[in-house]
């Protein structure tokens, strides 16, 4: 999976209050979730973002609540993927579910600016500043987990394989 975009930039420990205000919290339509994403974070975020964009962040995205609603407010605002320097371990896992693709790639998070065009390279773990033409190493995911966030989530993953007969319940 290949994405490219512009980098909208996040400092440390965005929690998911600050992703997806609580207030929010009565739907889980994305296109409803995307209209507020992240704006008690950036006020600006919900009308400057365009699909394929991507978030860089600091360590610790997605800390605070187990919500499943911020990493669909983020993929429902049309981010293709997010970069962070570490992600809260309920956030990660989540993102995967639903299939947001996230990297973890510390090199990027310094050496990229707010505004820069980036190139993401999930498989090969590779994250190219399109600015600078620096190329950033991160661990790539495991197959079956590249395979979960290309077919949009783990409930798709799972029809797919049943479809394939590789899942029998």
């Amino acid at each position: 999976m290949k994405f490219s975009g512009k980098v909208h930039k996040f400092g440390a420990d965005v929690d998911t209050d600050a992703i997806i205000p609580a207030r929010y919290l009565n739907t889980f339509d994305p296109v409803e979730l995307a209209r507020h994403c992240m704006e008690d974070a950036d006020a600006d975020f919900p009308g400057k973002v365009k699909a394929g964009d991507i978030i860089v962040a600091d360590k610790n995205f997605g800390c605070g609540s187990s919500r499943e609603h911020a990493p669909i407010a983020i993929k429902g605002a049309g981010i293709s993927c997010v970069i962070a320097r570490s992600f809260a371990r309920i956030f990660y896992r989540n993102a995967i579910n639903i299939g947001l693709p996230i990297l973890e790639c510390d090199e990027a998070i310094d050496a990229v600016n707010e505004g820069d065009e980036v190139e993401v390279d999930l498989g090969r773990g590779q994250v190219r500043n399109l600015r600078t033409g620096e190329v950033f190493a991160a661990a790539p995911f495991p197959g079956f987990m590249q395979e979960i966030m290309a077919k949009g989530g783990l409930i798709n993953y799972i029809k797919w394989k049943r479809r394939k007969g590789g899942i029998h319940v």
